[in-house]
Order: C-alpha cells, then structure tokens, then sequence
C-alpha cells in the first residue's frame, strides 16, 4: 500500500530536497529510492511498518533531518555514520535496542531523540558530539550513566522514565548541561546528587519519582548553589 502516493512524494522531493512519506504502512525500504539522486535534506519515514532500515540510506549524504518514529525498528543502521551533515535524528516509539558506535561520526547532529525504546545502554557514542544540543533518551531501560557522560555536550538531557540507580559524578563536568531530567528513576540520595547540585552548570534539574522525597532532596549539600543557578535562570527568561 502507498506506493502511488510514494511516488507522488519522489517527484516533489526531486524539486525541494524533503521526501515525508509516513503513515502509509510501508513495511519495506521504497525500491524507487535505491536509484534516487542524493538531493534530500530531509527524510521522513515515520509512522509505518519498517522493522529495519535499509543500508541504502547511507547514499543520502546531504541529508540533515531524519525521522524514522513510530516503527518496529529494533536498530539503526551502521551506514548512518555516512551521513555527515545529519543534525537531527528522531526515532523515538520503536523497539530499538542499541546504537550504531558509527553515529560518533556524525559530527554536525544537534538533537537526537531515543525516546520510548528499548536501550538498556547509555548512548556514549554521542557524547562526543560538540554541536549536540538535546539528547532524549527517556522511557527506555537504562540502569547507570557512564563516566563517559562527562564529555556530553548537549545542554539537555532527559533520562525521565529509566531504571537508572547509579550516575557518575563525571556528569557534574559536563561543558554545556543546562538541563537535565531524571525523573521516575532508581536514585537514592547520594553524594553524586549533592556533587551536581554544588558543582555543574546544571539549572533546571527535575527528580521527583525516585526514591527520595522533595523535603529530604532540598536539605542536600549544594542545594542552596543550584537554586541560585535556577533563579538567575529563570530571570534570564522573564
């Protein structure tokens, strides 16, 4: 089914560089695309079928926007690494499990959203990206942040909706972090809570749903420090 409307999009995105074909129940990569000309920016596949994403992507090389959401995608292809203008990837509601290490290769990504998967490991394949601004890996299966984490460069992550009971204080060193979400975790009170408190950047920090109480949370070392980051913050805004 779709294959009329594919070809519809194929000729428009031959003129404007963004091919969107989802919600058309498209289970295989469209044949069409494996002679089309690299001109597309932006590829949007999401909403379908697709178990797996054919290696033939890796011809887009001018490809920058990338949405495969709301699939049945279980991995990403390692061709993604081929993809060198890539700034955005979106492939949340699928049943992925791990990252391609090539992704580390895609140096001009600027948001990539994991969310809703089936990670059980820390992407810290990413965490050497300097342009990447929010990483959203939430509502996946993930137990521990690595003390790779230290050279994440976004300034938002959200790691809402894990299993995590264990971060590293190397997060605390993390250049750009400004936000960071880890609600409906595993966390107890620990001193790496108070170490991220008294010695990040980090101004918006959300963490209710864990194993600890507000009260109990805003009587920890370093607390006062955080909050006069949030206000200056929040002033900033207003």
């Amino acid at each position: 089914m779709g294959n009329k409307h594919v070809k519809q999009h194929l000729e428009t995105a031959q003129k404007t560089g963004v091919l969107k074909i989802s919600q058309l129940r498209l289970n295989e990569f469209p044949s069409a695309l494996k002679t089309f000309p690299n001109v597309l920016k932006t590829l949007d596949l999401s909403e379908n079928r697709f178990i797996e994403i054919s290696d033939e992507i890796g011809r887009f090389t001018a490809l920058k926007h990338l949405n495969v959401s709301g699939n049945r995608l279980t991995l990403l292809p390692e061709v993604l690494g081929a993809l060198l203008k890539l700034e955005t990837i979106n492939a949340m509601n699928n049943m992925i499990e791990r990252i391609p290490i090539s992704v580390s290769q895609c140096k001009n990504l600027k948001q990539v959203n994991l969310s809703n998967n089936q990670i059980v490991e820390f992407p810290t394949m990413v965490c050497g990206l300097k342009h990447l601004d929010i990483l959203d890996v939430s509502r996946n299966k993930i137990r521990t942040i690595p003390p790779e984490v230290g050279t994440l460069h976004a300034t938002e992550l959200n790691v809402n909706q894990n299993q995590i009971s264990d971060i590293s204080e190397n997060i605390a060193i993390c250049p750009r972090l400004k936000t960071l979400r880890i609600e409906e975790n595993c966390l107890q009170l620990s001193t790496v809570l108070s170490k991220i408190l008294k010695d990040s950047q980090i101004c918006n920090l959300s963490v209710d749903g864990n194993l600890f109480n507000s009260k109990a949370f805003s009587e920890l070392d370093g607390y006062d420090e955080y909050m006069e980051r949030y206000t200056a913050a929040r002033k900033k805004i207003f």
